[in-house]
């Protein structure tokens, strides 16, 4: 009860007042999950669906609707939004920071687009580094094993002047692949540099200044697929490297005009490139928000503000896949405004707010919500919301052309399958209902239910689109195309269930369990067949997952982590293409030689030799088959 988080409400509150899905992944559950990336950190979220497709690339989703770019979940680094608006989603591959870095993970399950706006609308992930005055002294990390081959960390704390703390680090990891369909050796292994700082400024009593920034350089391995000419009857496996790099700056002032008042005002600039052989990418991004929070009497608490996002990108592209026009702008414009009524004061909380957005592709949304939380007692905390939320359109969804394959037509003239983006496609929408109970049984126990329904409409649907001839590229060709169309709607439902309980002083356990069924339905005029099935088939019905720590005797400690995910009932590009369901267990010894020297041990995928996850529907890219692996882990802090 007494957690605080501020993604739901922009603002420093309670877990006793949030009226909404919260789980926060604390500095203590990362040390103890023995994960070295952040996609398996989110595994211990109950009804957060991630799945991995290959060394470096992961489909991560809240409450439905999983692809390799999950466009309905919004994330964020210190405020930072890190959703592409190419396909709209999040590069996995990109979100990379020192684990150890990372003070807590906030993780929403349901809409948030009254406060963080469009594409928060199945979730939002919300990272938070910790404060540079808090990483002070040096710390050097070594990592080696079967998958992680090769991994190092050096962070470096400390002071400049009386008012400023700092923190410089570098870090290097090289990951071996994994297996590939034919249980071989697959294309995928990873690599990455990357190095970064922060500096937090006290300037005077009431202002504060956080600078941060990294850079980094990648390359990255898989099996993708591509179309060697017009006439080729399909796409070909082929297995290719992908470099990237980029950084970003970031800067946050803010300013406290009394205990119940205060500002902030964050800008940041973000560059990437990724010299994908078939789609290459470059794309610059400047982002300004601005929020300002105040009490207004006794009962009422405000916060509100806006922002201004705008992103440049040059996308070359090739006969397999393109984007037309190969460069274009997008700028966002946004406002929004949240009120917390005290109803019973220190009882009943009545919260209304709403984000108006507008941009480039859809126009004008807006996004409101009303949530109620009751604290019925210390132990026992009731909450209730009804929410509206956008998703807008990407550049996949207006202006994306991938060549499927050619046949022979009518009187010699070949012809050619091609999918083409739609410039008129139009926001999806949803409605949210949802409620919530927390409570602690006692010193001991604690619980966390949470279940939703969801109403959507203008889904996505593939759908036949027009015939027309072309000349080039040659040979001259009849084109047959499809595009996108807001032609779906339906619902979702579902329950999800956390729990701590420390069954004794030295050990403690976490069950958490997710259930979710998925209805969608055409409109008349969908003539597209295969969207329905896919979208309800590549969502687990049931998750379930137990975590353990248990503190042993002289310094030693066992983690444990045991998940199991149920069947995808319809997963790749054709109908009823099944991955069974798959149980992961990790394991991890660790041996603290004081407070700052450590070694551990850690096993993770160890149910199973290899296992399957998911499967890309558009066929961009084949997945693979994650492998058991172990790695030792040295960390040495003075």
């Amino acid at each position: 009860m007494n957690v605080e988080v501020t993604s739901a409400s922009k603002k420093e509150q309670k877990l006793s007042r949030v009226a909404a899905a919260v789980f926060v992944i604390t500095q203590e559950d990362i040390r103890r999950s023995g994960a070295t990336n952040i996609p398996d950190l989110l595994r211990m979220v109950p009804g957060l669906d991630v799945s991995q497709m290959n060394g470096s690339t992961w489909a991560v989703s809240a409450r439905g609707f999983s692809d390799q770019f999950s466009d309905k979940l919004l994330v964020m680094i210190d405020g930072r939004i890190v959703y592409t608006p190419n396909f709209g989603g999040v590069y996995w591959d990109m979100v990379d920071l020192p684990l150890r870095e990372i003070d807590r993970i906030e993780v929403i399950r349901g809409p948030g687009g009254s406060i963080w706006g469009a594409n928060a609308v199945n979730g939002v992930i919300s990272i938070f580094t910790k404060p540079a005055a808090d990483t002070r002294g040096t710390t050097i990390e070594a990592t080696g094993g079967s998958l992680v081959q090769g991994a190092g960390l050096v962070e470096y704390g400390g002071h400049a002047g009386k008012a400023t703390d700092f923190r410089v680090f570098t870090k290097y990891f090289n990951d071996g692949p994994q297996e590939n369909l034919s249980g071989g050796r697959g294309d995928d292994g990873w690599h990455m540099l990357r190095a970064g700082f922060r500096a937090d400024t006290t300037v005077t009593a009431k202002d504060s200044l956080t600078w941060e920034g990294n850079l980094y350089t990648a390359r990255e391995g898989e099996l993708g697929f591509f179309l060697p000419s017009i006439t080729a009857p399909g796409l070909i496996p082929i297995a290719e490297e992908i470099s990237y790099g980029g950084g970003f700056l970031q800067t946050n002032w803010k300013h406290q005009y009394s205990e119940h008042s205060d500002s902030e005002l964050q800008v940041s600039f973000t560059r990437y490139r990724r010299d994908d052989p078939l789609e290459p990418e470059t794309r610059n991004t400047l982002y300004v928000d601005y929020q300002r929070h105040f009490a207004a009497g006794t009962r009422q608490d405000i916060i509100l503000g806006g922002g201004y996002y705008y992103t440049a990108d040059n996308i070359p592209g090739s006969l397999t896949v393109s984007f037309n026009p190969p460069s274009k702008t997008l700028q966002v414009l946004d406002f929004f405004v949240q009120d917390e009524i005290a109803l019973i004061r220190d009882r009943l909380y009545l919260t209304v707010g709403t984000k108006f957005e507008r941009n480039d592709y859809s126009g004008f949304g807006w996004m409101p919500s009303i949530r109620a939380a009751w604290e019925a007692s210390p132990r026992h905390m009731f909450w209730a919301a009804v929410s509206r939320a956008l998703r807008t359109p990407s550049r996949n969804d207006s202006n994306l052309v991938v060549g499927l394959g050619g046949f022979p037509g009518p009187n010699g003239v070949p012809v050619f399958a091609e999918f083409i983006g739609n410039p008129n496609y139009h926001d999806e929408r949803l409605m949210a209902y949802e409620a919530g109970y927390r409570t602690t049984v006692s010193k001991r126990l604690s619980l966390d239910l949470t279940t939703y329904y969801n109403d959507y409409d203008n889904l996505q649907s593939i759908e036949p689109s027009t015939t027309f001839f072309q000349s080039s590229p040659p040979p001259p060709h009849e084109v047959d195309s499809l595009t996108f169309k807001n032609l779906l709607y339906g619902e979702t439902h579902g329950i999800e269930a956390t729990g701590k309980w420390q069954v004794s002083p030295r050990w403690q356990i976490s069950p958490g369990l997710a259930f979710e069924q998925i209805h969608l339905h055409r409109e008349a005029a969908s003539q597209g067949m295969l969207s329905v099935p896919y979208y309800q088939g590549n969502v687990p019905e049931r998750m379930a997952q137990l975590r353990s720590h248990v503190e042993l005797a002289k310094r030693w400690s066992w983690d444990a982590s045991a998940y199991y995910v149920d069947p995808l009932k319809n997963q790749g590009t054709s109908v009823n293409v099944r991955i069974p369901g798959y149980p992961r267990v990790d394991s991890g010894l660790t041996w603290q030689a004081g407070e700052r020297f450590s070694v551990s041990l850690v096993g993770q995928n160890l149910a199973q030799g290899h296992h399957l996850e998911f499967d890309d529907v558009f066929g961009s890219l084949q997945s693979g088959e994650l492998k058991r692996s172990g790695y030792v882990r040295i960390s040495w802090s003075f």
